[in-house]
Formats: C-alpha cells, sequence, structure tokens
C-alpha cells in the first residue's frame, strides 16, 4: 500500500510520535498549522470517515478519548482546542487515512473565511 501513514505505523517513515497503543498513533504534524498540531490515526487503514464500518465505532470513540489525553497533557485543554476530520477532496483531505487534527496552542480564527 502506498500510504504514507501506514508507512509511519509501520516505521518505515519516521515520525515525531507523542502517542501509540495497539490500535492507535499520535504523532507531530510535519506542517504545523497552530503551535500545538497533532495527528490522530487509527492503525487500521480506513481511506475516509466515510469508510467507517459499524465494527469500527469504538476505534473512532478512542481516537477522540486519545484527542481529550493528548490536549490534556499538552497543557491546551483548558484554553481550548480544535479537532478537524477533513473528508475528501472538497472537504480539504490529502492522505487517505483517516486522520482527526489536533491543533491549539493559540487562540484560533474562524475556519471559513466570510
Amino acid at each position: 500500500m502506498d500510504c504514507i501513514f501506514c508507512k509511519i505505523v509501520e516505521g518505515s517513515i519516521p515520525s515525531t510520535k507523542v502517542f501509540e497503543n495497539d490500535r492507535v498513533l499520535a504523532f507531530q504534524d510535519i506542517q504545523p498549522a497552530a503551535p500545538v498540531h497533532i495527528l490522530i490515526i487509527p492503525k487500521k487503514h480506513i481511506p475516509t470517515m466515510n469508510d467507517v464500518a459499524d465494527e469500527d465505532n469504538e476505534l473512532i470513540g478512542e481516537l477522540f478519548a486519545v484527542a481529550r489525553q493528548i490536549a490534556k497533557e499538552q497543557g491546551i485543554a483548558e484554553a481550548g482546542y480544535r479537532l478537524i476530520n477533513n473528508v475528501n477532496s472538497d472537504g480539504g483531505q490529502v492522505v487517505y487515512h483517516l486522520h482527526i487534527h489536533l491543533l491549539g496552542g493559540k487562540k484560533l480564527g474562524a475556519l471559513i473565511a466570510t
């Protein structure tokens, strides 16, 4: 498979890991959009949120639990943070392996310019 995130999971591409267990990996984004910018991914390859199956529901919940934990560890939980999941090209998805962006560490602006 030619998925960059799968290669990060297998260790053939290095990353700065923030969290890892048997089902979830979180690492620093290499092009951060905020002082804290961490990607949280399932180790299982799921291309987009549209491809999540019923048997993945627990895994999706675990991604959000990990995001909450990391936000606390990074010291941004109280001030606030943003979780973003882009889906397909119009949604801004670039890497087709489900992932959540955890952004924080400063006051974040509007998502869409009006």
